[in-house]
């Protein structure tokens, strides 16, 4: 008869996987994805490195729930900022300046979502994570688009070239881990014009 794990078997072992994925997530923020190897994350997480491979088998099974885990509370805050706003502009340049704050309050973690060497899994991740933010931003293009407040353009073809600039802008800043005050205003004054309309300060 196979073995059965028992309800409170289990509930420790999801609490023991819950540590280490918060371990690993400080570790991701502290030191990136070099920082983060099996037995950095076991000993953050108070447990054996046996104990970890219970959960993940690799690094890089590690590394993929790890970056999906981040990833997934970006998606979220970025999601919760387009709520705030009314006009399909404005939501859209809600998405690029909550991402850019967050990611220069965070550069070290930023750094390692966006741009530093990583296995290749995690690579395709990355596509996943663009795509979504790509698919956020271009439902409220095609929204424009559609009442007329936007010309007509391909909206996944902007949106992932908005995507594309704003990661390509911060990588020197997150990289350096620190940015010059004006360059989120200008993410936002960029963002607007490559829409296709203006900002606060055309005349």
């Amino acid at each position: 008869m196979p073995y059965r794990r028992t309800p409170a078997v289990q509930a420790r072992l999801d609490a023991q996987r819950e540590a280490v994925l918060q371990a690993a997530v400080g570790l991701l923020a502290e030191r990136g994805y070099g920082g983060c190897s099996m037995a950095a994350v076991a000993d953050r997480a108070g447990i054996a490195t046996g104990s970890l491979y219970q959960h993940f088998a690799n690094k890089a099974e590690l590394s993929v729930e790890l970056f999906r885990r981040v990833v997934g509370r970006e998606i979220a805050a970025v999601t919760e900022a387009v709520a705030r706003h009314d006009t399909p502009q404005a939501k859209v340049a809600a998405v690029v300046e909550t991402f850019a704050v967050r990611a220069l309050k965070a550069p070290r973690l930023a750094y390692a979502l966006l741009v530093e060497p990583a296995d290749a899994v995690v690579d395709t991740e990355r596509l996943v994570f663009r795509r979504a933010f790509r698919d956020v931003i271009a439902t409220q293009i095609a929204a424009a688009v559609a009442a007329g407040r936007l010309p007509d353009q391909d909206p996944e073809l902007t949106a992932a070239a908005l995507v594309g600039a704003v990661g390509e802008a911060l990588a020197g800043p997150l990289a350096a881990g620190s940015a010059p005050d004006e360059v989120i205003p200008g993410l936002v004054s960029f963002t607007l014009r490559a829409l296709g309309g203006h900002d606060a300060t055309d005349a």
